[in-house]
């Protein structure tokens, strides 16, 4: 969710009137939209977690979300993991631009994001949850993978994967996965922005 679209539910949801033990929303706003545009905000506006650093012992267990964005398909890219421990708190946020690509180029590089991060921080049993039917589906054997662009990203993860004594992942509507996507729509965001920025140095 792009930081225009989260401002937009946020603004009509605002609109939104007290009832008897019950919000009452705006005619045009659904509760799905509702619950979306709250965890969406939360994952933005929330400050981010301190690293856990790799001294502080192995995590052992623990899951991630992750998620692809791109704006054009190919276009301006972002990823984001959330990773959470075995008691579910939050351990880390990640998110990060990636320049152009596509969306399911972005997906395999959020999960490799996770990946490697998760080993650093000496996850053994990992489960990954994501809202991309096709990277699930192909992690899973069930499709295969012929985009000769998403071949070298698949076989990169399946190497990483074999790094965990238990690997899980699972499917999950884009509702339960809106703070990974609010981070890779941040990772876009601070790009571009960064991008437009006006190189000020001084070339005499």
């Amino acid at each position: 969710m792009d930081t225009a679209t989260l401002l937009s539910l946020l603004r009509r949801l605002a609109q939104a009137k007290p009832g008897q033990d019950a919000l009452q929303l705006p005619a045009d706003l659904t509760p799905h939209e509702a619950l979306q545009a709250v965890r969406a905000a939360v994952g933005v506006l929330e400050p981010p977690v301190a690293s856990v650093p790799r001294s502080a012992g192995r995590l052992g267990a623990a899951r991630i979300h992750i998620d692809g964005a791109s704006r054009g398909n190919p276009g301006p890219a972002g990823i984001g993991v959330l990773i959470l421990g075995a008691d579910g708190g939050v351990v880390e946020r990640l998110h990060r631009g990636i320049g152009k690509a596509t969306n399911n180029v972005a997906e395999y590089r959020a999960l490799l994001l996770g990946l490697e991060r998760t080993l650093a921080l000496g996850v053994e049993d990992l489960e990954v949850r994501s809202d991309s039917e096709l990277l699930v589906r192909q992690l899973q054997g069930r499709y295969r993978v012929k985009h000769p662009g998403l071949l070298p990203l698949y076989e990169a993860s399946r190497k990483q994967i074999a790094g965990f004594r238990r690997f899980e992942v699972r499917h999950v509507p884009r509702e339960l996965n809106a703070e990974a996507d609010a981070l890779a729509n941040l990772g876009i965001d601070e790009e571009t922005r960064a991008v437009r920025q006006p190189d000020t140095r001084d070339d005499r």
